[in-house]
């Protein structure tokens, strides 16, 4: 393959799948506000038309900002590619750093912050514009800058010393660089989730046991049915940031712990949050998150093989608006790093039918595990108020959907679990 055509491939790929997405969001908003003038017939008697209307006008609002973010993403990859932008930065590191695995590292960390400060305005509009118009932000200013600093100082923390250790054994490991990559990736992963619940989460929540004993007594006797193990059942003060509800389990071996946000215990009775935690403790017992977790490694594994591949011609460089003489050892391989990761969402995104129709089916086995252990109703009566609190379309497009909805529309999820 030639650079050129290299380059005529990416511009093709990354048309389509920006086009792509752009068509299924007009799908979606068409469809939006086609079913907006009536609430579904199965939601009709706990949700009114106000709520639907408000969840129509809600979501439709995300979806037209996502097709600004979907254009600028795309920009955004053309600058720092056939624009020049990662050259640019790799040429300015070079003169700055003598050391050229300091210079591979700060190329990537430039890059990085530069694409977080470019996106920072989306991120803000969405947040204290879209979130707040409709009445679901609860977050300061202060707040926002503060979680910004954490996630900075956090990253820079655990991720700089992983990069430095990627970086140094694509450069001296040999043909199976790879492999020991992934080996000190799956190795750090795991540790990620043996960490998290504890040192990490802390650092942007507060945490506090559950003091309901009513509520205590019957979740205990949840877990012993289903046979779970806890270090704790904790409320999270996720209402300082938003209003949005959830629970989940988080934590690997005897890190495991249970979270309820306090906004889902505020709305929901203790039958419906015993049906929602049953619904998570589904994914525990069907091993969804093993299954994941085992499949995010395995398709790392394949991914970082293909890299190694691509790496050793000089037309996925020079395809991309990269001199391949650029730099040598960790400065070239983190160049390789860069393209890659940049390119796999725009060559995967034709995959994600595919991932969203796995998620949906753990969700349907998780839903049907639920209904053994509580009363079914119990979860149709709890999911309502989700949709209902917070303002998710309940007409979504079918196809928008199977591209992006890791969870079923809410019409076939609740009619699933009414013939139970």
């Amino acid at each position: 393959m030639t650079a050129t055509q290299f380059t005529l491939i990416f511009i093709a790929v990354l048309a389509l799948s920006t086009l792509t997405k752009l068509w299924l969001a007009r799908r979606h908003l068409a469809h939006i506000e086609a079913h907006r003038g009536s609430v579904p017939a199965a939601f009709s008697a706990k949700i009114t038309l106000a709520e639907h209307q408000k969840a129509a006008a809600y979501t439709s609002a995300k979806t037209r900002f996502a097709m600004l973010g979907t254009l600028f993403d795309a920009a955004l990859l053309l600058a720092f590619t056939l624009g020049g932008g990662i050259q640019w930065i790799a040429d300015l590191c070079g003169g700055w750093f003598g050391s050229t695995l300091a210079q591979g590292m700060a190329t990537v960390v430039a890059v990085l912050l530069l694409s977080s400060l470019l996106e920072a305005p989306f991120n803000w509009y969405r947040t204290f514009r879209i979130e707040a118009r409709y009445g679901f932000n609860k977050m300061t200013l202060k707040l926002y800058f503060l979680d910004a600093l954490k996630g900075l100082l956090i990253g820079a923390i655990l991720g700089l010393p992983l990069l430095a250790g990627v970086l140094w054994l694509m450069d001296r490991m040999g043909a199976h660089w790879w492999l020991y990559v992934w080996l000190v990736w799956v190795g750090f992963n795991l540790l990620i989730l043996f960490i998290y619940p504890s040192f990490i989460a802390p650092l942007f929540n507060k945490f506090t046991p559950l003091q309901d004993d009513t509520m205590k007594a019957r979740i205990q006797a949840l877990l012993v049915r289903c046979g779970f193990t806890s270090s704790g059942l904790f409320v999270m003060d996720g209402s300082k940031r938003s209003g949005h509800g959830n629970a989940y389990f988080t934590g690997f071996g005897k890190t495991k712990r249970i979270v309820f946000f306090d906004t889902l215990l505020e709305r929901l009775s203790i039958d419906e949050v015993e049906a929602v935690l049953a619904h998570e403790l589904g994914h525990f017992k069907h091993r969804h998150v093993i299954k994941r977790i085992a499949a995010t490694f395995a398709m790392s594994l394949g991914f970082l093989w293909l890299l190694a591949q691509f790496m050793q011609n000089a037309w996925f460089y020079q395809g991309l608006g990269i001199n391949p003489a650029t730099g040598a050892g960790p400065v070239h391989t983190a160049i390789a790093l860069l393209l890659f990761f940049m390119l796999l969402p725009v060559f995967g995104f034709l995959l994600g039918p595919v991932m969203s129709a796995y998620s949906r089916k753990h969700e349907f086995e998780a839903d049907a595990y639920a209904a053994t252990q509580t009363a079914a109703h119990d979860l149709v009566s709890a999911l309502v108020k989700l949709y209902q609190d917070n303002a998710a379309t309940l007409t979504p497009d079918p196809l928008y959907s199977k591209f992006y909805d890791s969870h079923p529309p809410a019409a076939v999820r609740i009619a699933q679990l009414q013939t139970r």
